[in-house]
């Protein structure tokens, strides 16, 4: 059995989530700096076995592409290059980063640690998951 990995991908930053095995839980996996990505998924996918990749499709409220899409589709195209037996699936992100933020809130973190975008982005791309395992359970 195969994990799901998530990736909320930016510009600069890229946050990662993973499944368990049994693809029940999304956990943050860690946050990278976007240039570093796929060594790490190399890396990473030599250790463990993923069975899927989503990814976060940057959409405004009305469903329409930002100006972060275009990064984002070449981003999908240099994954089936480098990963062409892995299915790669985008998935709308609206709001993730706000729910992130939320969440740090309620979980009573700091208020200097919620600056930390790096956080933001870890626990916005597990939130993108566990959104996708919701939609598919």
């Amino acid at each position: 059995m195969g994990r799901i990995l998530a990736i909320d991908y930016g510009k600069k930053r890229t946050g990662l989530a993973v499944t368990d095995p049994l693809k029940i839980i999304a956990t943050g996996l860690t946050t990278i700096a976007s240039h570093a990505l796929i060594p790490y998924l190399k890396a990473y996918i030599q250790k463990e076995q993923v069975e899927k990749i989503i990814i976060g499709m940057p959409l405004d409220l009305q469903g329409r592409e930002t100006d972060a899409t275009p990064l984002v589709r070449e981003m999908i195209r240099i994954l089936h290059k480098h990963f062409p037996a892995i299915p790669i699936e985008a998935v709308d992100e609206r709001l993730t980063s706000r729910l992130a933020s939320r969440s740090l809130v309620e979980s009573g973190i700091k208020k200097q640690a919620r600056r930390n975008k790096a956080l933001i982005d870890e626990v916005s791309a597990t939130i993108l998951l566990q959104g996708y395992l919701q939609s598919v359970s």
